[in-house]
């Protein structure tokens, strides 16, 4: 079984300009690639998990995020990051349009993309970390059985609750090698 990093998107991998879906609009956050390189030193596979409620409310289409989401992935295997996995949630309970419109298990907080990636990937939850910008991120961490759940600065403001989920809070994704270092 493998152990892995589960990042958030917007907020832990890019800037959140709100409902990313366009290259142009697309700012990584610094260190973002070194910090990946570290976690595939230490053993870790990176498996992204992402909301994109943009879908749902019908902002942009599934086929605007994948182009992005290929442009994304492209950009860290020229840097030497093979991302394992890429999970995304296009539903939304509440704000979503036609079939969009539904109460799913993979939108965080719940854990489906989580659990559908530890399946898939042969993960063990018990050794993984989840690396998130806002509380829903460690809850869903939490559900999953993941016992490291990292919240991160770059991402929305840090609300308390957040912080209470949280197992620790870091600046950016440039410090989570650091302290994963530390924990051993």
């Amino acid at each position: 079984m493998a152990k892995a990093v589960f990042l958030d998107r917007d907020g832990v991998i890019n800037h959140d300009h709100g409902y990313v879906h366009k290259v142009d609009d697309f700012e990584y956050i610094e260190g973002v690639f070194e910090a990946c390189l570290a976690f595939k030193k230490m053993g870790y596979k990176i498996v992204v998990v992402t909301n994109q409620s943009g879908i749902a409310r019908g902002m942009y289409t599934e086929d605007d995020f994948h182009s992005l989401t290929e442009w994304m992935d492209w950009n860290f295997a020229d840097k030497g990051v093979e991302l394992d996995g890429i999970y995304y949630c296009p539903h939304h309970e509440e704000k979503g349009v036609g079939e969009y419109k539904i109460d799913c298990e993979c939108r965080k907080p719940k854990p489906g993309m989580l659990n559908t990636a530890a399946q898939f990937l042969k993960i063990d939850m018990s050794q993984s970390v989840m690396v998130g910008d806002k509380a829903d991120d460690m809850r869903a961490g939490q559900a999953a059985g993941v016992p490291t759940n990292i919240l991160v600065r770059t991402g929305k403001s840090v609300t308390d609750a957040a912080i209470e989920e949280a197992t620790t809070v870091v600046d950016s994704i440039a410090d989570v090698p650091a302290y994963l270092s530390s924990l051993s």
